[in-house]
């Protein structure tokens, strides 16, 4: 294969933002939320440190997705860098998920939630069709991806 023919590429980047939440559905009693959430369901909140991770990759031949013969890039990482920073960082980072992020007031702020939010910033953002995934670690061992509306199989 010639450098000049067409190759695909993953890229992926990550952040770590700190950021604190009650999950607290406003469709349940306080007895039912305190049963569904448990000690996460503290009235005063609890925090993480979440690490997003944010990848791209071919679902279907995009030209957007080949790595530029040019550049050698799929896409600019200062650009992605960018994205991250007004779709994550700077609505998330240091911030009571619940109380400051307006998208949260009538969303229980679970970590498939955070993952939609970031998924949905960013397709504001990077050219249409480029995302390919979220993943969310809200601890080592809690993890959420997210693809997008995928209808349920079955």
């Amino acid at each position: 294969m010639s450098p000049r023919s067409a190759r695909l590429a993953r890229l992926s980047r990550s952040v770590t933002f700190s950021a604190c939440h009650r999950l607290h559905s406003k469709s349940l009693s306080d007895e039912e939320n305190l049963k569904l959430f448990g000690k996460c369901n503290n009235p005063n909140g609890h925090g993480h440190n979440y690490k997003g991770c944010v990848a791209r990759l071919l679902i279907s031949l995009l030209v957007s997705l080949q790595i530029d013969p040019v550049s050698g890039m799929v896409m600019n990482l200062t650009d992605l860098k960018e994205y991250m920073q007004e779709a994550i960082m700077d609505p998330l980072d240091h911030k009571n998920l619940d109380r400051d992020v307006p998208y949260f007031a009538e969303v229980v702020s679970t970590t498939e939630n955070v993952a939609v939010f970031i998924w949905e910033s960013l397709q504001r953002l990077l050219p249409p069709g480029i995302l390919y995934r979220v993943k969310v670690h809200e601890t080592d061992q809690n993890v959420v991806v997210y693809k997008g509306e995928e209808a349920k199989a079955g």
